[in-house]
């Protein structure tokens, strides 16, 4: 590996070995300094950093989290948005990065009972999140990792955790249920009828829509959702390399049209306007185009990304990719720190605009490095 992309593993674990314990009970912070709370779907998400580079701090670490989720699970199966606190519930994407990870953890420690009854109820929690009754799983806006985005109805983020939950767990069965139904094309108004059921798949893009929900559907393109997606094996091979292929097409658009600065892609594109029917007022605060859920790079969702082009096959622009991570990750808001691991960045003019040493900022850029080096989508392949 080049030097820059080395020195960036290297400064990716003092990150994470410095959030390893914050304020509350232990646990980890979710950022160095701006965000001392564990919050969940954060941390699970550094569960693939830790288990990637195998450090033993980082891997108790990850038990611990998932051992007071456990504790912490409602009586219904529903996993907390913080880790430490059981009463804060209500987020979409917490209960199946939960199934996940733990199914992903029990795999590497090779527990294959590992908090079984908490994972028993958590699936049986899932199993009524379908308003349909029909295995997928649907949200409310706002519910996931994007609080200040409108996804609603049947997310392909979501959906596609769940998939991967399932196959970690051998559910086979249920799991290929599921992705039957994501293959389905998406319903437009004037197509629906009572014999067709909705799926996430768009019928003139190669990408999955963002969410979908009876004849209503976003067909702007999520990057997370469709990393996961091509990680859980959702689409087929070809249809992946399809997918990673328009995005390099798509961004390199952007660049000339000066809408990307980075050669990094952007969460979400094309970008919501003032003048479009999907803006919603709060967006001026907090969703300007290019920026936060609408359309920043967010350095996380580009080390899933990686690992996603690692798993068509395309090492090359996996390396390219890499070292540019590598460079995004020097980009700090506080000038005096010598590396950054920002949370998010403009995508209009490359700025870090969140807060520095985010903890899945550094733990997915070890998990992308890992999986360029050994060449594998580490974790995915195998389940």
């Amino acid at each position: 590996m080049p030097a820059p992309v080395e020195q960036a593993a290297g400064n990716a674990l003092d990150v994470l070995l410095h959030n390893l314990h914050g304020t509350c009970d232990g646990l980890p912070r979710t950022a160095g300094w701006g965000y001392p709370e564990p919050y969940t779907r954060d941390l699970l998400l550094c569960g693939l950093g830790a288990l990637a580079c195998g450090n033993e701090k980082l891997i108790s670490s990850l038990r611990q989290v998932l051992e007071t989720l456990g504790a912490n699970q409602s009586s219904h199966g529903h996993i907390p948005s913080l880790v430490h606190d059981r009463h804060d519930r209500g987020a979409s994407d917490t209960t199946p990065l939960f199934l996940l990870m733990a199914g992903l953890y029990a795999r590497f420690a090779q527990e294959p009972a590992f908090l079984s009854a908490a994972v028993e109820k958590a699936f049986t929690w899932m199993e009524y999140q379908g308003p349909d009754d029909r295995v997928l799983v649907a949200q409310l806006p706002t519910s996931d990792w994007r609080d200040e985005q409108w996804i609603m109805g049947y997310s392909l983020f979501i959906n596609a955790v769940y998939y991967a939950a399932l196959r970690a767990w051998g559910r086979y069965e249920r799991a290929e249920s599921l992705a039957s139904k994501m293959n389905r094309l998406t319903v437009k108004a004037g197509e629906r009828q009572r014999h067709v059921h909705l799926g996430l798949m768009l019928l003139e893009k190669p990408y999955y829509a963002a969410w979908a929900y009876k004849i209503f559907s976003c067909e702007r393109f999520d990057l997370l959702g469709n990393s996961m997606a091509i990680l859980a094996g959702i689409p087929g091979p070809q249809r992946a390399r399809e997918i990673i292929s328009w995005i390099e097409i798509e961004c390199d658009s952007l660049r000339k049209r000066e809408l990307l600065r980075l050669d990094l892609p952007p969460n979400f594109f094309p970008y919501i306007r003032p003048d479009e029917p999907e803006w919603r007022p709060r967006y001026e605060q907090h969703n300007r185009p290019g920026e936060y859920h609408n359309g920043g790079v967010w350095p996380f969702i580009c080390g899933l990304h990686l690992a996603a082009i690692v798993s068509t096959g395309r090492h090359e622009l996996a390396q390219r990719r890499l070292a540019s991570l590598a460079a995004v990750t020097r980009l700090a808001v506080n000038k005096d720190l010598p590396f950054g691991f920002n949370e998010w960045l403009s995508a209009l003019d490359g700025t870090p605009r969140g807060q520095d040493w985010q903890s899945w900022s550094a733990a997915l850029f070890i998990y992308a490095y890992e999986c360029v080096k050994r060449r594998k989508a580490l974790f995915f392949d195998d389940i």
